[in-house]
């Protein structure tokens, strides 16, 4: 498989791929939490892994099946140095079959230029897409909280208002479903490094919810505003608001993901985010 030598990946080889990822970001950006060693523990450290070495016994690619959504699925790293010599269409086909016929899902947390061209050639399109943003926190703009409403942290008591908010504000995207309100309850509760009290629903003067925020460790991990209070200013002082908790905390960075084409990314801009780059899925063409 291409001209590197493979051999089944091991706990031993994760600090080297954890360099292979840092270099990964370095050139294209995507999800920064790539590069931690937990990170990849947990993504290609399973029963179906390798990695690959270059002449040197460097290692300068890896990739694991695993599973995503209920979907058989694979993860891959190739260095950037090692490019366009078809080591990322041999990862695919190695993929293809440990999978046995089965339909694949490719997980992306760093989509590079060349990402595109490589799946269209191999028959996989993309199926989801975030734009990852970061803000430096130097400069946090104030936006007031608009008059008649008030922000209450995460508590056993507002837990159902949470809820509630996000069952509004996203019940008129495409693909919502009446239960996915409750999934990601339960969901947001289990989110590693939640902050209950960072977290935030707003609600108005009739007990009405208006629009809500969830925070967990540097990450702004959702935004939503119901519709009757778009438009007012409410998603941007969430937004702000978390910023500023987030920097008390020391951290000097915050961190959010947009879906590539929610227009939301441009307040996110105004706000003082920047691009980072994109992390992606990629599904078998169907046909």
């Amino acid at each position: 498989m291409s001209q590197l030598e493979w051999s089944p990946l091991t706990e031993a080889d994760l600090p080297a791929v954890a360099q292979v990822a840092g270099a990964c970001l370095a050139a294209d950006g995507g999800l920064p939490d790539l590069a931690d060693p937990e990170r990849l523990r947990s993504l290609l450290l399973t029963e179906r892994g390798i990695v690959g070495r270059d002449a040197a016994g460097e290692v300068v690619a890896a990739a694991a099946l695993g599973w995503e959504a209920g979907k058989l699925s694979v993860a891959g790293l190739v260095d950037p140095g090692a490019r366009r010599q078809g080591i990322g269409g041999a990862l695919v086909d190695w993929a293809r079959t440990e999978a046995a016929g089965r339909p694949l899902r490719v997980i992306a947390e760093t989509v590079g230029p060349d990402t595109e061209e490589l799946f269209a050639a191999v028959g996989l399109h993309r199926v989801f897409a975030e734009t990852v943003m970061r803000h430096d926190l130097r400069h946090i703009p104030f936006v007031r909280l608009p008059h008649g409403v008030v922000s209450l942290p995460f508590t056993d008591d507002t837990s159902t208002a949470f809820e509630h908010a996000y069952d509004r504000s996203f019940a008129d995207q495409p693909g919502y479903r009446e239960d996915h309100h409750r999934a990601w309850g339960a969901q947001m509760r289990e989110q590693e490094g939640f902050l209950p009290e960072e977290s935030r629903v707003a609600v108005d003067q009739a007990g009405h919810v208006a629009g809500f925020v969830t925070v967990s460790g540097r990450w702004i991990e959702e935004v939503g505003v119901v519709p009757e209070w778009r438009g007012r200013g409410l998603g941007a002082h969430l937004v702000v608001r978390s910023l500023a908790s987030i920097r008390r905390r020391g951290q000097p960075s915050a961190w959010l993901c947009v879906g590539s084409q929610n227009p939301a990314r441009v307040l996110y801009e105004r706000l003082g985010f920047t691009t980072y780059g994109t992390r992606a899925r990629y599904e078998e063409v169907a046909g």
